[in-house]
This record gives structure tokens, C-alpha cells and sequence, in this order.
């Protein structure tokens, strides 16, 4: 396999990067190495990348402050390598729109997994027959992967707008949790894993829903999600 995706790794531990190189370019991938996180924003913006590895703990600027800067101009993949333990890293991360993290020592084949799992997702939107899907005031347009609401543009990531296309698609039906984890992340929900409720969190935070009381993404508890569609008007 030649020339699968182009992939920007941002990671100062030489030892790792070197094996991360390596292995990935062994299953086809061209790899960027950069140790900065100062220094990552303007190669996004020359290079053309289908994702990121980022490191959270870089010098120059860290891994957070990063993503955040990226989403500012791209919605390129991203997934972030974090040595914590804890969650604080991995939630923090998704909430600055990250569409994945993965624990150091990081894991060769895992790796692998989760990058081909978010480049299918990314090449999968729209997967419905609709390219558009209006509700209200409302806009999703599948082919330009864009949203508007209320007339104004709203920046998704790859994640955010797949998960948004995917209960929108199923407006008034209640989708199962495990089936959009599975949808979403391409394997089965483990039952610990917080990402689906971050993700869910954020797109309720770009338009606006209260998370007590949500109204247009709702969470029907022991069940799943529910988008509702007459939701969307001016209010």
C-alpha cells in the first residue's frame, strides 16, 4: 500500500516518533515529524493533511492549545497521545475538538485501528441518500460537510458533524447508545468510555441547547439520543 493518507505527527519524544514513522509508513502512510507545538498550525495551513497525532505535552505550545488553534481554520482529524491516566487530558482534549485520544504507551496495532477508523469516517459523510437535511432554521449540507443555523455558519469537526448527520437522519427516533458508539468509534461500547457524552455535550454548546433541559438533542436515559426535529425554529 502507497501514498493512504498524509499524517502530520507532532511528538518531542524522539524515541517514539521514530517507531510511530516507521510502523505507519510501513502500512502505507506519509508521515510529517515536528517536535513544536508552535510550530504546527502553519504547517497545517501549507500541507494538505487526512489527520494529526498530537502529542498533549509539547514545548513551544501544548497539545490542548493546539487543537483549539487548529479548529480555528480546519476541521482536519485529529488524535490526541496523551501519558495521563486519568481523564482530565482525554475529555478536555474532545472538548477542544479532538476526534480521538489514545493512552501512552501507545499501542502499534491500536493506533492503526483508530486512525483507519476515523479516515473511513471522515470518507463515509454523508452516509444517507439525502445530501441535505433541513430542519427549521436549521441547514446540513452532507456533499460540503458545512452547517448553518439561524443563518450563521457553525464550525463542526469531522466527529461532531458525523454524529450531528447521524441523529439528524433519524429525526424523531430514538438511536441506541451502543449503535452510535459503534457507528461513531467503529467498535462496541465498553461501557467506561466518555467520549459519545463530551461529543453530545459539544454539539448541544454550538447551538445553544441547555444541557439541563435540552431541547433539540435529547438523552432518553436507559435508552439512547433523540433528535427533535421541530426544535429548530426561531425561538
Amino acid at each position: 500500500m502507497s501514498n493512504y493518507a498524509n499524517i502530520l505527527l507532532v511528538e518531542d519524544d524522539a524515541a517514539l516518533a521514530q517507531w510511530v514513522i516507521e510502523y505507519l509508513q510501513d502500512h502505507g502512510f506519509n508521515i510529517d515529524h515536528i517536535v513544536r507545538g508552535d510550530q504546527v498550525c502553519e504547517q497545517v495551513k501549507q500541507q494538505d493533511y487526512n489527520l494529526i497525532l498530537l502529542d498533549v505535552m509539547l514545548p513551544g505550545m501544548d497539545g490542548i492549545e493546539v487543537c483549539r488553534s487548529i479548529r480555528g481554520f480546519s476541521n482536519v482529524p485529529i488524535i490526541m497521545m496523551t501519558a495521563r491516566s486519568d481523564e482530565f487530558d482525554e475529555v478536555v482534549g474532545l472538548e477542544v475538538g479532538a476526534n480521538d485520544y489514545v493512552i501512552k504507551p501507545v499501542r502499534p496495532r491500536a493506533l492503526l485501528a483508530r486512525i483507519k477508523s476515523l479516515l473511513r469516517l471522515q470518507e463515509q459523510i454523508p452516509v444517507q441518500k439525502s445530501n441535505e437535511l433541513v430542519f427549521g432554521q436549521l441547514k446540513i449540507q452532507g456533499d460540503a460537510k458545512r452547517v448553518s443555523y439561524k443563518n450563521e455558519n457553525v464550525e463542526l469537526s469531522t466527529s461532531l458533524f458525523s454524529l450531528l448527520w447521524l441523529l439528524a437522519s433519524n429525526a424523531g427516533t430514538v438511536l441506541d447508545r451502543d449503535a452510535v458508539f459503534k457507528a461513531m468509534i467503529g467498535r462496541e461500547y465498553d461501557g467506561l468510555d466518555r467520549r459519545m457524552d463530551v461529543l453530545i455535550s459539544n454539539l448541544r454548546k454550538k447551538f445553544g441547547d441547555n444541557p439541563q433541559e435540552p431541547r433539540k438533542i435529547k438523552t432518553i436515559w436507559g435508552k439512547g439520543y433523540l433528535f427533535i426535529a421541530d426544535a429548530w425554529n426561531d425561538e
